[in-house]
């Protein structure tokens, strides 16, 4: 507790060198989303005015690429019928292993959209009233051991438990997993802090390195306001981290805080607020995260070992209320800055790499779904740096929250039926949606 306290004062003071930010009126609303009817070549998507007035980018290419539009592509709806789907796998013989949040289910979906009961299996994983699902992972060796790895939480009534991981065996023909176990818990188990959100920003994206270590990301779940909680620069919780484990769930040898007292052997770099997407790009070996900023400032992060991120002390957007994050700062030394960011906010929920061969013109984009932006982002990276834009499935003009690649090339996108806070009662109308070439 005297840490917290030390960083919590820390904080709410002004950097060395600068002024307090001077109080500021609420700003105007800016619309709510981009007009994707009005899209222009070589004009950058979004003409609103960034939410944090007068912010620039600390170095070109870092916010609002060129729009550049590449190739038609067929849409199919696999499925109609999911309850705020979270998460899908593609499976070796093509059939999507997909979760469903709350109430937790896996469902498999295979290509004429026919789509199996709950699997059976979960009962008994948390204590709590209701069990919720996030991420799903195939184990690399997954055609021989059938081993998945997955994100759960507990529920009760409106009250988010602590993200874990669990393993377990997926058993097709029977519709059940099989050896189903909890390999992690996330400090605190629970909402234990009056700043601490109780539905809100818990992570739960898993990564599987060549390695063989789990990657997983685990929000700050701080309840928000200007003066946020900066438990996400402690490293005796996983608050507002990446951790890295074995698939046993023990921290992965060589994580960066192994040796370093009073911190949590898991973790693997920290400074995030509320991370919903991480993936590996196949072709380089690294690791990438999507990022919920405050009001603006959502990112795209490459991440690494032991860096710091520098939420709350940094970001390119603003309290909710229209006040400044602490204060203020969009840059600081010693914390990483984002690859790119949108402001306003987006909502990215996920992040995949295309490195197929069905989309030509696609190879080497990044995906990002988008909750509030209604679109999955099509990002063309060059020498680290993000050069154009193009917003894909926006006709479906629904939050879209996972996007996946199949072996063959297809593009699978899952919609979102739920809201921006978990409940148990959403409408089962969100889609699993495959994209091929027009």
């Amino acid at each position: 507790m005297k840490k917290l306290l030390i960083a919590m004062s820390l904080i709410s003071l002004p950097a060395l060198g600068q002024e307090p930010a001077p109080p500021s009126q609420t700003p105007p609303p800016v619309p709510f989303n981009v007009d994707f009817t009005a899209l222009k070549e070589g004009v950058p998507i979004d003409s609103r005015p960034t939410e944090k007035a007068g912010d620039q980018p600390v170095f070109p290419e870092q916010t609002r690429a060129p729009y550049h539009k590449s190739v038609a592509y067929t849409t199919t709806v696999l499925a109609s019928t999911l309850r705020a789907p979270w998460a899908l796998a593609v499976l070796p013989d093509n059939k999507l292993l997909v979760s469903e949040r709350l109430p937790g289910a896996f469902r498999i979906i295979d290509q004429k959209g026919t789509m199996s009961a709950p699997l059976a299996g979960l009962t008994g994983l948390t204590t709590m009233p209701e069990l919720g699902l996030f991420d799903v992972a195939l184990d690399p060796d997954f055609a021989r051991n059938h081993r998945i790895f997955f994100t759960f939480f507990g529920w009760d009534d409106k009250t988010v438990g602590a993200t874990c991981v669990a393993s377990a065996t997926l058993d097709e023909s029977a519709g059940a997993l099989r050896n189903v176990k909890t390999i992690f818990r996330a400090m605190p188990l629970l909402p234990n802090d009056q700043n601490l959100g109780a539905g809100t920003r818990s992570g739960g994206r898993i990564a599987i390195g060549k390695d063989g270590y789990l990657y997983i990301t685990i929000g700050d779940r701080d309840n928000a306001g200007p003066k946020p909680w900066g438990v996400a620069q402690i490293l005796d919780t996983d608050l507002g981290k990446t951790i890295r484990i074995t698939k046993d769930g023990k921290p992965a040898p060589g994580n960066p805080y192994l040796k370093t007292h009073g911190a949590l052997p898991e973790i693997w770099n920290y400074g995030l607020r509320s991370p919903e997407g991480l993936a590996f790009d196949p072709a380089t070996g690294k690791l990438w995260e999507t990022e919920h900023g405050p009001r603006g400032g959502d990112e795209l992060n490459l991440m690494q070992a032991g860096k710091n991120y520098g939420w709350p002390l940094v970001t390119h957007g603003i309290d909710y209320k229209g006040k400044p994050v602490n204060d203020g700062a969009s840059a600081k030394p010693g914390m990483e800055e984002p690859v790119y960011y949108w402001s306003p906010s987006m909502a990215p929920s996920g992040v995949a790499f295309y490195r197929g061969n069905l989309f030509p013109a696609w190879k080497g984009s990044v995906f990002v779904p988008m909750l509030r932006g209604n679109a999955v982002e099509r990002l063309t990276l060059k020498d680290g740096k993000v050069v154009a834009e193009e917003p894909i499935l926006t006709e479906l003009h629904a939050r879209i929250r996972d996007v996946r690649v199949g072996p063959d090339g297809t593009v699978y996108a899952l919609t979102d039926s739920g809201g921006s806070a978990i409940s148990d009662d959403t409408p089962a109308t969100a889609k699993l949606v495959k994209l091929t070439p027009n």
